[in-house]
């Protein structure tokens, strides 16, 4: 399909955690306008989260406008729009209706544990690991989808029957996009189909049988398509009217295109809601042996497949929120730095986040979150302290774990996400990983690598060397601790996280 002469942009929707945002990106890859908007986070019971997906769908529709609005442009300026998505938070909706059975049970939940606990019965909790690259856990779509339909009346009859669909947030905006309940497509990508632990990873195909153990029909699944391609077009009530809907990244696959990560062994950390690493590894798909995710990296129209070894942190900004909302020391997320400063170092304070269990590389279900090493000397600086130090922390263990899988030391790490404008923990993050942490100059990458899968789709972009061309150095940190002082304060935060392990019993929840 030959560009659209008149367009200039590409829009990309990127539907996260906390908020659902439109970007317009030019040429060169540089942001024209953002439309931004949070939605509810509902928080039901302990461990539960949950969002609304017909207030995610309404602010999808508005930021759209937004950005339109700011960039005075309208659709006939737009050769294509893609979609990035927070992954594994699971929707499912009546496909005659539009409406949703449940609210969207979102990634970092954990009410499904008693699922994991029974499917891991028979083959433990790596019993499908060599097919889709994950061990069991209540991260993926898998044992979410299988709550849903043994707990919401009528969801099961429904699905059985054939009226109900599945999709994480990619797939339910793609269908509403694209027309809903009057021919939406449901469709889906490879790097969020191999989030689900419904996918093999070496045939990007539904597993029939996986799919039968978990009680789960096959008419729910959505067609699984390749991450750059033309999936269908904007409905008649839409402001994209007609403009094609050509890229589909889950949001950390979508972040690592869009830092140009296209050579393996390169590797990007993002730091949002949680932190995520992700280094590519090939054609080939490498199994972890040491606590990481092998996913999809990307694929490209009728190109290979490209995997790579993902690393999942659940608790790095949302912390930074807890300290906000919860403790009430910071006003607002960017004063955590400056808190930070007011003191030299942690303390001896180490502080474990462990709200939803522990990610990659622990797997930790048991785990609760902890502050440990407090004196009475400690305030509220070196709690600050503490809480920023635990993202780098967190990602120095991904970092060693991801490094012994691939059996090569990784020599910089690029970086994007909001918290990269905190100086102080990007230094700490130089130095607690012994490597160069380096940033772009558009720091939007999830957004971006969107919006560049879609635009190589429609021939807005030639291909990756445009992306890489467009890529460009904002800033660099270098490592400057001492190698004894990185391995005391190493040693000192895996014995913190010891303490956080078997909290979650019969008698605690």
């Amino acid at each position: 399909m030959p560009v659209n002469p008149e367009a200039k942009y590409v829009l990309a929707i990127d539907q996260g955690t906390t908020s659902s945002r439109a970007i317009l990106f030019d040429h060169h890859g540089q942001i024209a306008a953002v439309g931004q908007m949070e939605h509810e986070q509902i928080m039901p019971h302990a461990g539960w989260v949950e969002h609304d997906p017909m207030e995610i769908w309404t602010n999808v529709r508005e930021v759209i406008g937004q950005a339109f609005s700011k960039a005075g442009v309208n659709r006939h300026e737009v050769a294509a729009v893609g979609i990035t998505n927070q992954r594994e938070t699971t929707i499912v909706w009546n496909k005659k209706t539009g409406q949703p059975v449940y609210n969207a049970i979102v990634w970092q939940d954990t009410r499904s544990q008693d699922i994991v606990d029974r499917l891991a019965e028979d083959g433990g909790v790596d019993r499908f690991h060599e097919i889709v690259g994950e061990t069991l856990s209540t991260y993926a779509s898998l044992t979410k989808i299988m709550w849903i339909l043994e707990n919401v009346p009528g969801a099961r009859e429904a699905a059985e029957a054939g009226d109900l669909l599945f999709g994480n947030p990619d797939t339910w905006v793609i269908w509403n996009m694209t027309g809903g309940v009057n021919g939406g497509v449901h469709v889906t990508d490879v790097t969020n189909a191999s989030r689900t632990m419904l996918m093999d990873l070496r045939t990007l195909t539904w597993r029939e049988d996986i799919c039968e153990i978990a009680g789960i029909p096959m008419s729910m699944l959505p067609q699984i398509k390749s991450s750059a391609e033309i999936y269908g077009y904007g409905a008649k009530n839409e402001l994209i009217i007609d403009t094609p809907i050509a890229g589909d990244l889950g949001d950390q696959q979508a972040a690592t295109f869009g830092q140009a990560c296209f050579e393996p062994g390169m590797a990007k950390n993002t730091y949002g809601t949680g932190c995520f690493m992700l280094m590519n590894t090939g054609e080939e798909p490498q199994m972890s042996k040491n606590g990481l995710i092998t996913t999809l990296c990307y694929k490209i129209g009728d190109q290979k497949p490209v995997y790579a070894l993902e690393g999942s942190i659940a608790v790095t900004g949302s912390l930074i929120q807890w300290l906000r909302d919860q403790l009430g020391i910071i006003k607002s997320s960017s004063d955590v730095e400056a808190l930070a400063k007011t003191v030299d170092d942690n303390g001896g304070v180490y502080f474990v986040p462990a709200f939803s269990g522990l990610f990659a590389p622990y797997w930790r279900g048991d785990a609760r979150g902890a502050i440990v090493g407090m004196t009475r000397y400690n305030n509220a600086g070196h709690i600050a302290r503490a809480a920023l130090e635990a993202t780098a922390f967190q990602t120095r263990d991904v970092l060693d774990a991801m490094e012994a899988d691939a059996g090569v030391k990784l020599e910089q790490l690029r970086v994007d996400g909001g918290m990269t404008a905190d100086n102080l923990l990007m230094q700490f993050q130089a130095d607690v990983c012994d490597t160069e942490v380096v940033l772009p100059v558009v720091a939007e990458t999830t957004a971006l690598g969107a919006a560049y899968a879609a635009g190589i789709a429609v021939g807005f972009w030639k291909g990756t060397q445009d992306v890489v061309d467009n890529w460009a150095e904002a800033k660099r940190w270098k490592p400057t601790m001492e190698a004894d002082e990185r391995d005391r304060q190493v040693r000192l935060w895996r014995k913190a996280i010891s303490k956080t392990f078997d909290w979650v019993d019969a008698d605690v929840k």
